[in-house]
């Protein structure tokens, strides 16, 4: 029956989020239960991409996303793939209503990745939008469920949240970015003279995001609200790590929030009154 190949392949969905990201697994734990599945369909599916152009130096990268790419409009056009991760991910995009454009921008942006390695302000705005904003309106149509109304309420803030995840991502991140494989994505910064007062613009945009994006989360339903405030707040605490340092360390050290601490994130949300 596909309804256990279906289980199956939203539990690879589930497998592999909890392998990439503890915040984000913890932060699914706090949607309500009919979320669960979508969300980590949505999460594997975006992964997936990532690893392609981020991880497989040793192969075809172009030849895998490109097929990557043709395997996902199958999937959706068929309605299952043996990808379990695509199969997990089509449903989501059928009961849901995820629009093609959402997907092929989101794509688009990975393949980006595969040859943009100094970015202007315009490739760096139409990044975030195909790599972070589209992500979070994807997750926006599973929180809203069919309500229009509320998603075209939610549609900025919840672009502005994915934009604010990417870019405190890229901060994070700027080292193995930058030298490892050769990406520039912060415009108009030369990140061999990366000064407090370059990093210090990058942290007033961030916070520009993270404060347009809790005026949404407020707005969320009950049912997804204290998810999506929790990895807020868990991002919120990894930026303000980061905004502490001086731009040498985090040129030289990946910054973390332990797991404990995230757990200790989580059960602060978990009493806290998201209004």
């Amino acid at each position: 029956m596909k309804a256990l190949f279906d289980r199956v392949s939203a539990a690879c969905s589930k497998l592999t989020t909890k392998a990439y990201s503890t915040s984000f697994s913890l932060g699914i734990r706090l949607l309500a239960g009919k979320y669960h599945a979508p969300i980590y369909g949505i999460y594997g599916f975006v992964r997936f991409a990532d690893e392609i152009v981020d991880s497989f130096h040793e192969y075809p990268k172009a030849a895998l996303l490109k097929d990557f790419r043709e395997q996902t409009y199958r999937a959706i056009e068929d309605r299952i793939s043996l990808n379990p991760i695509l199969n997990s991910f089509q449903q989501v995009v059928h009961q849901y209503h995820i629009e093609q454009e959402l997907i092929d921008t989101f794509l688009d942006s990975m393949e980006m990745d595969l040859h943009q390695h100094f970015y202007t302000r315009s490739i760096y705005e139409k990044y975030i939008l195909g790599s972070a904003e589209v992500v979070g309106l994807m997750c926006l149509k599973v929180f809203t469920d069919g309500n229009h109304a509320s998603y075209e309420q939610l549609k900025y803030p919840a672009m502005k949240l994915g934009a604010a995840f990417q870019k405190v991502n890229f901060l994070r991140d700027v080292r193995t970015d930058s030298q490892e494989l050769g990406r520039h994505y912060f415009p108009q910064i030369n990140l061999n003279n990366f000064s407090c007062q370059d990093k210090a613009a990058i942290e007033a945009e961030i916070e520009c995001d993270f404060n347009e994006a809790l005026e949404g989360i407020k707005a969320l339903p009950m049912s997804s609200r204290k998810g999506v405030y929790l990895a807020y707040a868990y991002y919120r605490v990894l930026f303000n790590k980061i905004r502490n340092l001086p731009p040498q360390k985090i040129m030289t050290e990946r910054i973390r929030v332990a797991n404990s601490h995230k757990i200790g994130i989580m059960l602060q949300t978990m009493l806290l009154q998201v209004r």
